[in-house]
C-alpha cells in the first residue's frame, strides 16, 4: 500500500477527500479519527465504510 499526497481532486466542496485504487472508491469529508476505521475495515477488509462514503460516487452501495 501507497499513500500519495495529491492536489485537487474536483472534490474540494466535500472536505478532505481519500480516493483508493484501484478499488475506484472515494470517501470524503474525512477526519483524522476515520482513518483507523477505513484502515482497518477497508484496506484489511476489503469492506468499504458505507457511513463515509462519497454519495453522489457510491450512491449504489447506500
Amino acid at each position: 500500500m501507497t499513500a500519495i499526497g495529491a492536489g485537487c481532486q474536483g472534490q474540494c466542496n466535500l472536505g478532505v477527500t481519500v480516493h483508493l485504487l484501484p478499488d475506484e472508491v472515494w470517501y470524503c469529508r474525512v477526519k483524522p479519527e476515520q482513518v483507523e476505521a477505513i484502515v482497518t475495515q477497508h484496506l484489511q477488509g476489503g469492506k468499504p465504510v458505507q457511513e463515509f462514503l462519497h454519495p453522489r460516487l457510491h450512491h449504489q452501495f447506500g
